[in-house]
């Protein structure tokens, strides 16, 4: 049986989220060393919940939470915080080429993954897709640049809430807009 959809936005955005919040807590009140093990901790714990929880855990969760645990390893060696609080912004610069990529090979990655999931477009909105694609990939793209600076030179906190509720707020209120946008369209169709 599939957890229901609203289930599993939740714990996918509440569990992305309890590396960062650990990590920030801990690193602001006892250090950077412990606020990395903290972390890395929550990291490896939402690996096992969600292969609890569902049997199996998704690529997504593999990929971020390994690049987490990787990162989190070499800060711990150096004794920077730097290399994890870059895990956001490398995951969003990989989406972006992997987006821009599958425009390469014709094959829009939203349309995949929609897909994937048992979802067919009409032909008006699926010719829409390599635009929709393509415009994501700047999203990320730009968010992972203002990640990067984020790492490099805000504090831990405005770091967490730009990876938490910044890239969850700024994401939502894009697609709001792409998808005012694709109504518009449609709708400017069916009226001709």
């Amino acid at each position: 049986m599939n957890p229901a959809p609203k289930k599993t936005a939740a714990g996918l955005f509440f569990g992305g989220l309890l590396p960062v919040i650990a990590f920030t807590l801990i690193e602001e009140y006892y250090g950077i060393i412990p606020g990395l093990i903290a972390g890395m901790i929550f990291g490896l714990g939402e690996i096992i919940w969600e292969l609890y929880r569902h049997k199996k855990v998704q690529k997504i969760t593999w990929i971020g939470n390994g690049m987490l645990l990787g990162l989190g390893a070499i800060s711990l060696i150096s004794s920077e915080g730097i290399w994890f609080k870059l895990q956001p912004a490398l995951m969003e610069g990989a989406f972006a080429i992997v987006l821009w990529g599958s425009l390469v090979v014709k094959k829009p990655l939203l349309v995949y993954l929609a897909e994937q999931q048992g979802q067919q477009f009409p032909d008006i909105i699926k010719s829409r897709m390599a635009g929709i694609t393509f415009r994501t990939g700047i999203f990320f793209a730009i968010h992972a640049v203002l990640a990067t600076w984020a790492a490099l030179e805000w504090s831990t906190t405005n770091w967490a809430l730009l990876k938490g509720i910044g890239l969850t707020v700024s994401f939502i209120l894009y697609l709001v807009i792409e998808a005012v946008l694709l109504r518009r369209i449609v709708l400017k169709q069916r009226s001709e």
